[in-house]
């Protein structure tokens, strides 16, 4: 590969690089202005509900996740972070809930299990709960989604960075044979 070649290619890299370094820099800003939406959103709950009606005494006992947050690897190789809602099932979890056969007639009932979908969080603070605090649930929400993206992007810069430095050593070591 020749000099030029390498260096048309370490500049595409590094515009590659600061394009997104910049991506993440804004997704940085959105996240911070989420997690203070949600939480003058909670404030403002905690004014309307009372200082007790919205706190860790009114958690559920027994909490389960509502998202999930998962890795794969991307085309290139690179990882890639996603987030899922819990309550979609997999396909491979859709089915028959029994392998054996059941008693159709009888006295015996088979109790039928709980559902495997999580209840809403904003349940536990009651029924009819104050739109902020379904405003806050909405801004953590969607503070959860732009985390996993950055986590993605910022897999995304260090494999970019590492092909920067392999470049840069590259083209010294043409200049050097070349001198």
């Amino acid at each position: 590969m020749a000099a030029a070649d390498v260096r048309a290619e370490l500049d595409s890299q590094l515009l590659q690089l600061l394009e997104d370094l910049e991506e993440l820099e804004a997704k940085h800003v959105a996240l911070n202005a989420r997690v203070e939406e949600g939480w003058f959103s909670l404030s403002k709950a905690r004014y309307a509900m009372g200082a007790k009606a919205v706190g860790s005494l009114q958690y559920a006992s027994r909490m389960e996740p509502q998202v999930c947050v998962y890795t794969n690897e991307a085309q290139n190789g690179l990882q890639e972070f996603r987030v899922v809602r819990a309550s979609t099932q997999a396909p491979e979890d859709v089915g028959p809930r029994e392998a054996a056969l059941r008693r159709r007639k009888g006295l015996s009932r088979i109790p039928e299990p709980e559902s495997s979908a999580p209840q809403d969080p904003l349940n536990w603070f009651g029924i009819l709960v104050p739109h902020s605090l379904r405003q806050a649930q909405v801004s953590f929400r969607e503070c959860l989604q732009l985390a996993a993206d950055m986590a993605s992007l910022q897999v995304h810069i260090d494999w970019g960075r590492n092909q920067v430095r392999g470049l840069q050593k590259k083209l010294r070591q043409l200049e050097l044979e070349a001198a």
